[in-house]
């Protein structure tokens, strides 16, 4: 054998795939690239998941590939003259027999968030769901949490996305902590899992219904002769009454309930 047919045969086979992004996923590419089918050359063997990570699109953001019309794992190798669609999770809808690239949806949606997210576990607590936080999080724990607890892991760092151990998690567009919110429950659909007021701001814990009559000297007179609904943290037992704040919590509640789409 002559040595460039044998240094022909041990390049890597490359090719041409056609690539169209749907939806939200669109934020991770070049303008370009956007709502548009777009041609991308590759050198194989090389996986889906590779490529489309290579595009820009971490992978916990996809829910369905279909290559050619048939549904593909992350595993799939690409091959010159492939088209392939992407699309965006689907956490609020089941979108079996077709092959799902993450596991089963969560019906109860649990979060985990990294540690520039504070403002933003205390608001999704106040609506009622579990998230952990802390500040002192590194990026191997929240992986490791995100995938062994089942949690949707929210950050806004690509890279952090990007890890193996992650099949879970939404990047963040939104910076400020409020916008973040209605961003959350509106691309994971969870109006319907709203239940406000039950969860410790502070430490996530549950909220336990405390009778007035049990906490003489816990509290000042002046709180026990105003209020009458009382709940306390069951970890930390944080006290709740509605003071001051609570009509902005509830204003905040009902702003967010209110963004929900009208059934057609």
């Amino acid at each position: 054998m002559n040595p460039p047919a044998a240094a022909a045969r041990r390049r890597p086979a490359s090719g041409v795939a056609s690539f169209r992004f749907y939806e939200e996923l669109n934020d991770f590419l070049p303008p370009a690239h956007r709502r548009t089918v777009f041609e991308h050359t590759f050198r194989g063997p090389v996986t889906i998941k590779d490529v489309v990570e290579s595009l820009g699109v971490p992978h916990p953001e996809i829910d369905l590939i279909l290559v050619n019309g048939q549904s593909v794992r992350f595993s799939y190798r690409l091959r010159d003259g492939d088209r392939v669609s992407v699309y965006p999770l689907f956490e609020a809808f089941d979108i079996t027999p077709l092959q799902r690239l993450r596991p089963r949806p969560l019906r109860v949606s649990r979060f985990v968030l990294d540690c520039h997210l504070g403002a933003l576990s205390r608001y999704l607590r106040l609506l009622g769901f579990d998230t952990l936080y802390r500040n002192d999080y590194d990026d191997a724990e929240l992986a490791h949490v995100s995938r062994h607890e089942r949690r949707i892991l929210l950050t806004r760092d690509l890279g952090l996305l990007k890890r193996s151990l992650v099949t879970r998690g939404c990047f963040l567009r939104e910076t400020r902590p409020l916008r973040q919110l209605h961003e959350v429950v509106r691309r994971l659909d969870l109006y319907r899992q709203i239940r406000p007021f039950r969860r410790c701001l502070r430490c996530n814990g549950r909220l336990l219904r405390v009778r007035r009559s049990a906490l003489a000297g816990a509290v000042p007179a002046r709180v026990l002769d105003r209020h009458d609904s009382f709940r306390r943290c069951r970890n930390c037992r944080q006290l709740y009454w509605p003071g001051s704040h609570f009509e902005r919590m509830r204003a905040i509640v009902a702003q967010v309930i209110a963004a929900a789409p009208v059934a057609g």
